[in-house]
């Protein structure tokens, strides 16, 4: 089985720790291929950025689809271009905010997510509503760390993540914590056991349903709302994987 795990930013590093996370939680036999997009934004952090990163990720789920993958993980936790990349691929498409949302309510009564900037709290509280999951949330909450700052060793991002997930545990009464960030996919272990409950990460979570879905058999629906692209003609030239694209 191969899985393509798309980072939709460009920042190769943080590519490589969220292909290191998949690989931990695939199944034995199962290839991740860890890529990100030759141009867009070095980050998403917010909605501009997310606008910005769509076509380059598109770009990679064409790819991916052409080389045959069993399917596609987005590894944004905002889950960036998720309904257009499902239009785009027959394998199935999981982002890593819903797959983490989905298993964190079936560990918890009441999850709390922590994310890193505070911009990113809106974009996540939609996506809760738009799944249907935004009861079982008590609270989305930022710790301030910028995205990149997951990269930097010399930071303090991972005490200020876990600090948040201290004061998630006791104001909001959370029994699980979604981690709000590929970024930190290396970071739930440690958490999980530092506070004494279940530490989401997207990545591994999505890595497993995508899996799933995989083994059962299941691909995306062409009919409806994740039908292929419409041929149309596109200014400037249709895009790579659009209908009449390269």
């Amino acid at each position: 089985m191969r899985i393509a795990v798309i980072n939709p930013n460009t920042t190769a590093s943080m590519t490589a720790k969220i292909g290191a996370a998949a690989r931990a939680a695939a199944a034995p036999g199962t290839e991740i291929l860890a890529v990100n997009p030759e141009s867009g934004p070095v980050s998403i952090e917010g909605y501009w950025d997310e606008a910005y990163s769509v076509p380059g990720l598109l770009v990679e789920i064409a790819r991916a689809e052409k080389a045959g993958v069993d399917g596609h993980i987005i590894a944004c936790f905002d889950d960036t271009g998720l309904e257009a990349a499902r239009c785009a691929a027959r394998a199935p498409v999981v982002g890593i905010g819903e797959a983490a949302f989905h298993v964190a309510s079936l560990l918890a009564h009441r999850f709390s997510v922590v994310t890193t900037l505070s911009r990113s709290i809106p974009a996540i509280e939609t996506n809760l509503m738009k799944y249907g999951l935004d009861r079982r949330c008590a609270r989305v909450r930022a710790s301030e760390v910028p995205v990149l700052e997951l990269e930097n060793p010399a930071s303090d991002a991972a005490a200020r993540i876990s600090a948040e997930i201290e004061r998630a545990k006791t104001e909001d009464r959370a029994e699980a914590i979604v981690l709000g960030c590929a970024g930190m996919a290396n970071l739930a272990a440690r958490l999980s056991a530092e506070h004494g409950l279940p530490v989401v990460d997207g990545v591994a979570a999505a890595v497993k349903l995508a899996e799933g879905l995989a083994a059962l058999g299941l691909r995306t629906s062409k009919i409806g709302g994740y039908a292929p692209p419409l041929r149309k003609t596109f200014a400037g030239g249709a895009p790579e994987g659009a209908p009449g694209g390269s």
